[in-house]
């Protein structure tokens, strides 16, 4: 970096990226401009650390580009709407490698092209740890926000994506391990179901959330926002040959990963009990009066998801 410096990594990586249907005006002046044509924009920020969030030596630069995208994208999918842009802001070592920085913006532009988003500009500074930092604007298309906060006594709960999978890559990595592929590619690149955030907005989901920290943690937020009571049903999750090999190998029981394991961005949404769900949901639950969240009628005993400074 010390030797191509700022501007010039700016024009490299530019040069790589294009615009979305949404892209008014791209990188090169003080601002962008993204159009809003339903007069209010969703926007969300997530921040990876290495060595917190990423080692360099599982992922690729273009990994850590997707796995950053994703994170933000499916927030803004967990609100209902559809991002249109992102900002990214990289902070990095002066002896990093240039080509690094651009296999980066090559992953951050892959994965949210993939909903039809673009990256619009951002910021670079020198520092000691790599760190990149990504906001997601995206359109409600007219319709509210799906909150955390109206989930209904009655309402069931259902899950799009997938779940477990990056958990379980992580642990294969952290034991020295790079297979099962499909476990550690999941961790790598999560596979988000982006659409589904809209779909559930259109057939009136009460409560919506990125599953980002663990099944049981993340659905603990929705259960205090709502003050409802959430029962998981462990039956409703299949565990995957790949995983369950996995789990047997390492001693590990496959329902932590799955309940408690996070980064897949797979999305949990409660729905009044009229509505047929379509085939990307799939019920695993109910909503009750009371409060917290149990798994078959009791409470978890194990750990139920990820917490920064925990």
């Amino acid at each position: 970096m010390s030797g191509i410096g700022e501007f010039g990594l700016i024009e490299r990586i530019t040069a790589r990226l294009s615009s979305g249907p949404t892209t008014v005006l791209g990188p090169g002046d003080d601002a962008a401009v993204v159009a809003a044509p339903d007069g209010r924009v969703a926007a969300s920020t997530d921040v990876l650390v290495d060595g917190r969030h990423f080692r360099r030596d599982w992922c690729s630069a273009r990994d850590v580009g997707h796995k950053a995208a994703a994170a933000n994208l499916a927030d803004i999918a967990a609100m209902g709407a559809t991002p249109t842009a992102l900002l990214v802001a990289l902070c990095m070592p002066a002896d990093l490698d240039t080509a690094w920085a651009e296999e980066l913006a090559d992953g951050l532009a892959t994965e949210a092209a993939t909903v039809g988003a673009s990256v619009v500009g951002g910021d670079m500074s020198s520092s000691p740890t790599l760190t990149v930092a990504v906001t997601a604007l995206g359109d409600l298309a007219g319709r509210p926000p799906v909150l955390r906060s109206g989930a209904r006594p009655g309402d069931v709960l259902a899950l799009s994506g997938r779940i477990g999978y990056a958990a379980a890559g992580l642990t294969v990595l952290t034991r020295g391990f790079r297979t099962p592929r499909l476990l550690v590619e999941a961790y790598r690149r999560p596979l988000v179901p982006y659409q589904s955030g809209p779909q559930a907005a259109r057939l009136g989901a009460t409560a919506m959330i990125d599953v980002s920290d663990g099944l049981l943690a993340d659905l603990g937020h929705v259960s205090r926002a709502s003050q409802v009571a959430i029962d998981v049903r462990r039956s409703a999750f299949e565990v995957p040959r790949q995983m369950a090999d996995a789990a047997q190998a390492l001693g590990v029981d496959p329902y932590t990963w799955i309940l408690a394991g996070g980064e897949d961005h797979a999305l949990a949404a409660t729905f009044p009990p009229a509505v047929a769900l379509p085939p990307d949901w799939r019920a695993i639950g109910v909503v009750t009066e009371g409060d917290g969240v149990t798994v078959d009628g009791a409470p978890y005993g194990g750990p139920t998801g990820w917490d920064h400074f925990r």
